[in-house]
């Protein structure tokens, strides 16, 4: 009787870690969004205010995205803080005698749970690397811009020199932000890539565990795979005796 209570107590923490994690996860992944969003939208939004010759309203609005950054930053890294716990916990779980069956279905589990858990800290990590290499980068743009906007205001020189500088720049700008678009596309559909790989690894190494689990099963994929094999055989060898009678006809 000790036995099975413990046995249920086991069965009943772990189904609420596994839910807790679960739901941390999604939480994630819905943050992971609007963070994703928001460092998208930073530099879309300092090329709006670039033509905007009032100071205070990029300002206001550049540090409205600065401190939605800061937040969500800390409001993620707590969330991946939880999930590091849960899983923690959950592997403390693993050791637990007389479960043994038990214990390995949990380890598949918290497996899984850890390798999301590292796919979202490396596209946290990842994202925020970005958004603050975009903001350094901007706020060095803007900087060569306040200093060229007050050398024309302080000097009174509105040249034709100036202009073609002023607008060489802003090629150099817009082929800088095509350059980045470009290389965001690819770096994304490498992810994607790589994610579809590994979904297709996990549905081999299922089918192959259940192949093993069940040689029924085993054997009806082997026998599939003979007929596929004598169906190439047959399919192989109509063609080449067409090619032949095709062939002999033609040199009739």
């Amino acid at each position: 009787d000790i036995q099975i209570t413990a046995v249920r107590y086991w069965e009943t923490q772990t189904t609420y870690l596994r839910k807790q994690a679960r739901q941390l996860e999604n939480e994630l992944d819905l943050k992971l969004v609007s963070f994703s969003k928001l460092c998208t939208s930073y530099s879309s939004s300092r090329d709006g205010h670039r033509g905007d010759t009032s100071d205070t309203t990029p300002l206001l609005n550049n540090s409205t995205q600065d401190r939605m950054f800061d937040t969500m930053s800390v409001e993620i890294e707590q969330l991946l803080a939880k999930l590091t716990a849960v899983n923690d916990k959950m592997a403390e779980y693993t050791n637990t005698p007389g479960t043994a069956s038990l214990n390995a279905a949990l380890m598949h589990t918290l497996q899984r749970h850890r390798d999301i858990l590292q796919d979202y800290t490396h596209e946290f990590h990842k994202t925020k690397g970005n958004f603050l290499a975009i903001r350094e980068r901007e706020d060095l743009l803007g900087s060569v811009r306040k200093d060229i906007e007050t050398y024309k205001s302080g000097s009174g020189v509105n040249n034709r020199r100036t202009e073609l500088f002023l607008k060489e720049h802003e090629h150099l700008r817009n082929s800088d932000r095509l350059m980045d678009d470009t290389i965001s596309i690819a770096m994304a559909t490498k992810e994607n890539m790589t994610s579809q790989r590994g979904i297709l690894k996990s549905i081999q190494s299922r089918v192959n565990t259940l192949a093993n689990r069940f040689p029924t099963i085993n054997n009806l994929i082997q026998r599939i795979n003979l007929r596929k094999r004598r169906d190439s055989l047959i399919l192989g060898s109509v063609i080449g005796v067409c090619t032949i009678l095709l062939l002999l006809y033609a040199f009739h």
